[in-house]
């Protein structure tokens, strides 16, 4: 029978302070850092995905997911 290690549950499990899992706690993170790289604008969805690709093995529509869970318009 598998078993996730400790990893797999960090990825996918709320953290208790915020109930913000890794991932999206990494898009929040990358989102404030190009958002004042670009002087408080909006910053574009592919923009967002290419630098949080760096961190995440993500798909776009993982992405897109998120961030209509986290409330962002389209």
């Amino acid at each position: 029978m598998y078993e996730p290690d400790k990893a797999d549950l960090n990825e996918v499990l709320p953290d208790v302070r915020d109930g913000l899992t890794r991932t999206e706690r990494i898009i929040l993170h990358v989102l404030n850092e190009t958002q004042k790289e670009l002087n408080g604008r909006n910053v574009p969805t592919v923009m967002l995905y290419g630098r949080v690709q760096e961190y995440v093995d993500i798909t776009e529509q993982e992405l897109n997911e998120i961030l209509g869970r986290m409330g962002a318009r389209s």
